[in-house]
């Protein structure tokens, strides 16, 4: 049984989805039952909670680099339309220079 629900913890929706006062009801159910003692109990609770922290982090790093990697694009756009709009200003002045002789 603590194998199903390590495996639905951990695979099936993701550690971080579950607080960890679930992970400890869950825990103390299994407990009560006799499906496991307390030593197994705490175990499983540690490990759940330090996977949950570990999928987080990972999640958090993923964001993180995307959010990075989207406002790297948006930079150099606003970079090359600078530039673009900073050559046709040249092309301008220097058609009005012509202009003013």
């Amino acid at each position: 049984m603590i194998e199903i629900i390590r495996k639905l913890g951990l695979l099936g929706m993701g550690a971080w989805a579950l607080t960890e006062e679930k992970i400890n009801e869950i825990s103390k159910e299994l407990v009560e039952k006799g499906e496991i003692n307390k030593e197994e109990g705490k175990k499983f609770v540690r490990e759940l909670i330090d996977e949950q922290k570990k999928q987080k982090n990972e999640l958090e790093g993923k964001i993180s680099e995307k959010v990075k990697e989207t406002f790297g694009k948006a930079e150099m756009e606003t970079k090359k339309e600078i530039q673009r709009l900073e050559k046709k200003i040249d092309k301008l002045e220097e058609a009005i220079g012509k202009l003013s002789e």
